[in-house]
């Protein structure tokens, strides 16, 4: 009798599974392009890796290519310019996640309290800027700071008989150019994200507090920060992950490669760039690669271990 009890619950579990299964089919069907751009992109290469151990050599390929040992990955910290990069690379990171989450989540709100119409203008316009290429956006700069032509020197310095500044060979304003270009440039993608999370607040908690008296600043600090927390961690726990790699674009396309500025421009990613077409090496690169996706994974597990024990429920795992 138990053995048929048994059975008959087994068969039902798996009857409940399949149904489950068939009723979300057109949702894997919609999910699969998605999965398998992320394992040609993300997998597949994985086997490469071994690259970063290995003296590469073209005829024997990759695998039948002599190990190295570490001697490759000497290459980042024996350098003079070892300090430099990591220093920039950090620092500049710790900045954009400071300044860009304060930003994104101020215009969110601002944006939470337009109407309708006016909303979807602007999210537009502050949504643009991220969808532009880095190449445009390094003409768009060169157009405001070139020192014949450029709009800062011609129309702003020049009517107050300031002498235009040669910006491409003036390193100490490269830091707060390149931190305002990251911002108007990616301030508008984490605005949306924090708006759409703001947008699905539920009404009732504001209302409640408005009949109390509560202030718009209060109800901001006391209801809309509070709730955002969850996402503001995870936005910043990504961003952790990254803090070793860098834009591309934005230290090597805007400052247009310029061998006045690589002491405040130059980056791991940007190094890795110039010494892979200077000296061709793979192996390099590829280590390079490791190096910060390496550290990148500690530091999202340190970050997460730190936020699971402040408040365990806006931990990512």
């Amino acid at each position: 009798m138990a053995k048929t009890v048994t059975a008959a619950g087994s068969s039902y579990k798996k009857n409940k599974n399949l149904a489950q299964f068939k009723r979300c089919l057109p949702l894997y069907f919609m999910a699969l392009p998605g999965i398998i751009y992320l394992f040609i992109n993300n997998y597949m290469p994985l086997p490469g890796l071994v690259l970063a151990f290995k003296k590469f050599n073209a005829r024997k390929g990759i695998f039948g290519s002599d190990w190295a040992g570490l001697s490759n990955f000497k290459y980042l910290f024996t350098t003079q310019d070892a300090f430099i990069i990591t220093r920039n690379t950090i620092l500049y990171n710790l900045t954009f996640i400071v300044i860009n989450t304060v930003c994104a989540i101020a215009v969110a709100i601002i944006l939470a309290e337009l109407t309708s119409k006016v909303k979807k203008f602007y999210q537009s316009a502050i949504l643009l800027p991220f969808l532009i290429s880095a190449v445009i956006i390094s003409y768009l700069v060169f157009a405001f700071l070139s020192t014949e032509n450029g709009f800062v020197n011609n129309s702003i310095l020049k009517p107050f008989g300031i002498e235009g500044i040669s910006w491409y060979t003036e390193k100490k304003y490269w830091p707060f150019i390149l931190i305002l270009v990251n911002t108007w440039k990616t301030v508008g993608y984490n605005c949306i994200i924090y708006l759409s999370t703001i947008v699905g607040f539920d009404r009732a908690y504001y209302e409640a507090a408005s009949i109390d008296g509560a202030s718009k600043w209060q109800q901001l600090r006391r209801i809309t920060i509070p709730l955002l927390k969850p996402t503001i961690i995870m936005l910043t726990l990504l961003s952790i992950g990254r803090i070793f790699y860098s834009d591309f674009g934005l230290f090597y396309q805007v400052p247009q490669n310029s061998g006045a500025l690589y002491s405040v421009t130059n980056t791991i990613d940007t190094y890795v760039y110039r010494g892979l077409l200077e000296l061709g090496d793979i192996t390099m690169s590829s280590a390079a690669g490791l190096y910060q996706s390496v550290i990148g994974f500690i530091l999202v597990l340190s970050a997460n271990l730190i936020v699971r024990k402040v408040d365990s429920e806006n931990a990512l795992f």
